[in-house]
């Protein structure tokens, strides 16, 4: 009985862990996107570390998830094909995320192909006239993530 209890006590604290996903964190505390988006450049080619409410998963591969903080705020977390796949049902769900800051400069056709893709791996329909001239686009390249019910 002691050896039944003890296997149910350790499946019930496994199922509430947290998901780690990827390499472990390695940054002491999350900064706020507020605090990031305010002035991105700043923050290029740094590990980073943020905290929001996952909005939104590709649903193709798992290689990016948006967080969203009280405000609005959005920052896509991208991370390369196979190294890390995030769940495709984790919208709603916390995270932190980890990795280095970058900004992409698009021509308006990359950009084009961006959103494209964007709506592919979203299964949404896609308008080209949508996307108006070329962008700058910030995120951080992934390397590990922790996700919180």
């Amino acid at each position: 009985m002691r050896l039944f209890r003890a296997i149910l006590l350790s499946a019930t604290l496994l199922s509430a862990a947290d998901l780690k996903l990827g390499k472990p964190l390695t940054l002491k505390e999350s900064m706020p996107l507020a605090t990031l988006l305010a002035q991105p450049d700043q923050y290029v080619g740094k590990t980073v570390q943020v905290k929001g409410k996952i909005a939104e998963v590709c649903q193709a591969m798992g290689c990016w998830m948006d967080l969203v903080d009280a405000d609005g705020r959005k920052l896509r977390i991208k991370v390369n094909d196979g190294e890390i796949e995030f769940p495709k049902d984790a919208s709603g769900k916390s995270a932190v995320a980890e990795g280095k800051f970058a900004k992409l400069e698009l021509s308006k056709e990359q950009a084009v192909a961006r959103a494209q893709e964007d709506a592919k791996d979203k299964g949404a329909k896609f308008d080209p006239a949508s996307v108006k001239g070329p962008v700058t686009i910030y995120q951080i390249q992934g390397t590990g993530a922790v996700l919180q019910d």
